[in-house]
């Protein structure tokens, strides 16, 4: 059985778990989206003393922190234990493209030449992630939401700003992979 979870799955299996779980949340009223776990956080830790924002009924919102930390605790075990041998099977055409920005491929499922404490240790490593992070945080915020949010739970809801927005993650992506990455690396 273990063997049979080490091996890469079908594309369509995620599909089907997602679906799954956004049936089980629309049926009990809930709304998928990690962003709104820092906000729930913030809260029980008292910011809603200083900003209201954070000033809400945080107890609301626990079953989502039981999927965030069920999703930290099942990457890591999917990370440390349940990882196959194989190198990660990539198209050429990718690993063409990723060496055009000198980024060497090694057949790991990230490139440990971007994601490596190494790398985080350079100048130029830090800033890509504080800047990319501080990005990612402020986009979330500025959209009401994050990727995961609009893209599955907006959109079968039929929300017309989360279609917005989901339009705008992926031209922000087309920007950022054409034009920016190129000039950064």
């Amino acid at each position: 059985m273990l063997e049979l979870i080490k091996q890469p799955w079908p594309w369509y299996t995620s599909g089907l778990a997602i679906s799954f779980i956004m049936v089980i949340l629309v049926f009990f009223g809930k709304s998928f989206g990690f962003s709104s776990n820092l906000r729930t956080m913030c809260s029980m830790l008292g910011a809603g003393k200083w900003v209201s924002f954070f000033n809400f009924d945080w107890k609301a919102q626990r079953w989502n922190l039981l999927f965030l930390i069920g999703s930290v605790i099942g990457g890591f075990i999917s990370a440390n234990w349940l990882q196959s041998d194989a190198p990660l099977n990539l198209s050429q055409a990718t690993i063409d493209d990723l060496q055009k920005l000198n980024i060497p491929f090694d057949g790991n499922i990230v490139p440990s030449a971007l994601f490596s404490w190494d790398f985080v240790a350079t100048g130029k490593g830090l800033l890509i992630f504080l800047g990319g992070g501080f990005l990612i945080g402020f986009g979330t915020r500025y959209a009401g939401g994050c990727t995961s949010g609009h893209a599955i739970s907006g959109l079968s809801n039929l929300q017309v700003p989360s279609l917005i927005a989901v339009i705008g993650f992926f031209i922000g992506g087309l920007v950022m992979t054409h034009l920016i990455f190129p000039l950064i690396f």
